[in-house]
C-alpha cells in the first residue's frame, strides 16, 4: 500500500507546464498591458492634436500656471 498522493491527471499536467503556457499569468498581465497601451495612445493623440493650440478667453500663461486675465477695476466708476 502506497502513501503517496498522485493527484488528478489534469492538475499534474498543469503543474508540469511552464508558466507561459498557462492561462492565469496572461489574464493577470492583460489588464495592466491594455491600460498602458490606452495611456500611450491618449498621450500621443493629446500631443498631436492639442499640443500647439492657442489659449483663448483671456487666459495668460506664466510658466506652467495658466490664469484668467482680469481687467483692472476703475475705482472712479465704482462710486
Amino acid at each position: 500500500m502506497s502513501n503517496t498522493y498522485s493527484g488528478s491527471g489534469a492538475q499534474a499536467e498543469a503543474a508540469a507546464r511552464p508558466w507561459w503556457r498557462q492561462l492565469w499569468p496572461w489574464l493577470l498581465i492583460a489588464g495592466p498591458a491594455v491600460t498602458m497601451v490606452g495611456c500611450i495612445i491618449t498621450i500621443v493623440l493629446a500631443v498631436q492634436n492639442f499640443g500647439d493650440q492657442a489659449m483663448t478667453d483671456g487666459a495668460v500663461k506664466r510658466g506652467l500656471k495658466v490664469e484668467r486675465a482680469v481687467a483692472p477695476m476703475d475705482h472712479a466708476s465704482k462710486k
